[in-house]
């Protein structure tokens, strides 16, 4: 087995990372696919997170590790060789450590908010993403649709020269309430909207793997 690496990285912190990595790998595992996921943010939300779930679970139902820049390489080729996909959260910021989670990428998301703040921020990303070679998908994240705001937003996104998700995931508390619990929106009493949204862009996401 080697699985797929999915990247997730932003220059600006708050801009959902860690849910658009949970809300993935959740996905990914109601789909019947086995995945991994690796924290480089020394921060540890994931982490917390991951061990939040087996709190609550018993199980988290999937793998996890962390690793330092330096250590990325290596905790990919042992954790692709067990799981379909592996799912890097990286931390918020563009220097020398971010290469080595860029490179061992099939794809690297980009989450984007809300604002012209978090859509400038990408820059730094998409250059480095362009200099591995690797593929790059904007994900407009906490979308706030009919705002004149969002609109613009997204249009900007539009203009760049990287794909950007047809998929949004909406301004919703339920992620950020469900993050706090070690669980995904799409669990326990999700709406349908937010499982739907959250349906197609991983069918966007597997389908740009493909």
């Amino acid at each position: 087995m080697s699985g797929k690496v999915i990247t997730i990285a932003q220059q600006k912190g708050g801009s959902g990372k860690t849910t658009l990595a949970v809300t993935l790998a959740v996905a990914l595992t109601r789909a019947g696919k086995s995945v991994a996921l690796l924290d480089t943010d020394p921060q540890g939300s994931l982490g917390r997170w991951f061990m939040a779930r087996r709190a609550a679970l018993g199980t988290a139902g999937m793998a996890f590790s962390t690793a330092s820049a330096w250590g990325v390489a290596y905790e990919c080729e042992k954790l692709r060789g067990d799981a379909d996909f592996v799912i890097i959260d990286t931390p918020p910021k563009v220097d020398a450590d971010l290469r080595p989670a860029l490179r061992e990428a099939d794809i690297v998301l980009i989450p984007v908010a809300s604002s012209h703040v978090d859509l400038w921020a990408t820059e730094g990303v998409l250059d480095l993403a362009r200099r591995e070679d690797k593929a790059a998908l904007i994900v407009l994240n906490r979308a706030r649709a009919g705002t004149r705001l969002g609109a613009e937003v997204g249009a900007a996104a539009a203009a760049l020269d990287v794909p950007v998700a047809e998929a949004q995931l909406a301004n919703r508390v339920i992620y950020a309430e469900t993050l706090g619990q070690g669980l995904s929106a799409i669990e326990g009493k999700a709406s349908p909207q937010v499982r739907a949204e959250v349906a197609a862009l991983l069918d966007e996401v597997l389908s740009a793997l493909a």
